[in-house]
């Protein structure tokens, strides 16, 4: 017996004019047959506006709303779409075309799988690189975001209460993540590239690393009884990872380009010739 189910795919659209078809035609192009795609136009200008006109009718639905976020925008799609499994699509990233089938061959066989993702191009003007996320159970998450691209079911989604809105500075995602995952289940990696996630030079997460203390002090606190519950394991992998910077930072101070740069620029420091100006 074949799996069944409808997927809504749920692009949020924020001035992306030159994107934005590349991604909707990866959506159009997915062999499940029994899909609908919602693009949620975020408070685009007006190139962009003119762009996603012209495509409306090859989608489903086109929502348009001031900027108000993609948090907010992915919940305002999701809460129209009918189907039974949201597969989420930012609009300058695309699908391979068997990304939705094999995610919901996934979802049939194992009904404990939550989240599916897979493998992925990360790319940008310089080249690409492979991008392998790991997946796992809640505790996995609390450390760090072990997917990049999704596919849930709609009922789980409710069940979280949807993106936080007030995350309007990046890593929503992730923090939603772990309160899909709270309750139990875990994320299950198609080993495949399957998805290309295009890094922009203002990419929403290069954006996000600018606050990112600021931003996992709130998600340590949102979460900080499960973060109590996982104590030594967080503690752990927190000290792995601050091992690992503090070997780079004595590869890079052992470096003879460092020395040699730290000769060269010692009597310029000595004049005071990097010293900040007083305003």
């Amino acid at each position: 017996m074949q799996p069944q189910g409808k997927v809504s795919i749920i692009i949020p659209c924020y001035n992306d004019y030159l994107y934005i078809e590349k991604a909707i035609n990866s959506a159009l192009s997915q062999t499940w047959q029994s899909k609908e795609i919602i693009v949620i136009d975020d408070g685009s200008d007006q190139k962009t506006k003119q762009v996603l006109k012209s495509l409306e009718p090859k989608i489903d639905l086109l929502i348009t709303q001031e900027n108000k976020g993609v948090s907010a925008a992915r919940n305002r799609g999701i809460a129209i779409a009918s189907g039974e499994f949201i597969m989420i699509l930012d609009s300058d990233d695309y699908y391979e075309k068997e990304f939705c089938e094999k995610a919901i061959e996934i979802f049939d066989k194992k009904p404990e799988v939550k989240l599916v993702s897979c493998y992925a191009n990360w790319f940008d003007k310089k080249g690409f690189r492979l991008f392998k996320p790991l997946g796992g159970k809640v505790e996995d998450f609390l450390v760090k975001n072990c997917v990049l691209n999704v596919i849930f079911k709609k009922k789980d989604f409710i069940l979280t209460g949807g993106y936080d809105e007030n995350m309007e500075s990046g890593y929503e995602d992730w923090e939603f993540y772990i309160r899909l995952l709270k309750s139990g289940g875990h994320a299950s990696i198609i080993p495949e590239v399957l998805f290309n996630y295009r890094n922009k030079q203002n990419s929403r997460n290069k954006k996000a690393n600018l606050k990112k203390f600021d931003i996992l002090e709130y998600i340590y606190n949102k979460h900080s009884d499960l973060y109590k519950e996982h104590f030594s394991l967080f503690i752990h992998e927190w000290l792995k990872t601050n091992r690992k910077s503090e070997a780079f930072k004595k590869q890079v101070m052992d470096s003879l380009d460092y020395k040699i740069g730290n000769k060269i620029l010692k009597p310029f420091r000595a004049l005071g010739v990097f010293k900040k100006s007083k305003k």
